[in-house]
């Protein structure tokens, strides 16, 4: 079965929020000895996105059949 995936949408102080606290859970995970993998993984996309450039959103228009274009 394919696991769902859900989109969230966050401005970059949220994010960085998001960021905040995952670090913060990481490391409390540390210091009880316990397995970080998940978190590490999380942790590191989030990063990702919020070095990444935005995007551009692209504009389009379907023509019908009985339209020109001019």
């Amino acid at each position: 079965m394919k696991d769902e995936i859900k989109v969230l949408e966050l401005d970059k102080y949220e994010l960085g929020i998001l960021i905040n606290a995952l670090n913060e859970f990481r490391n409390k995970l540390v210091q009880e000895s316990k397995e970080t993998e998940y978190v590490d993984d999380v942790l590191l996309r989030a990063i990702e996105v919020l070095e990444a450039p935005p995007k551009k959103k692209v504009l389009t228009r379907c023509l019908r059949r009985d339209e020109h274009r001019r």
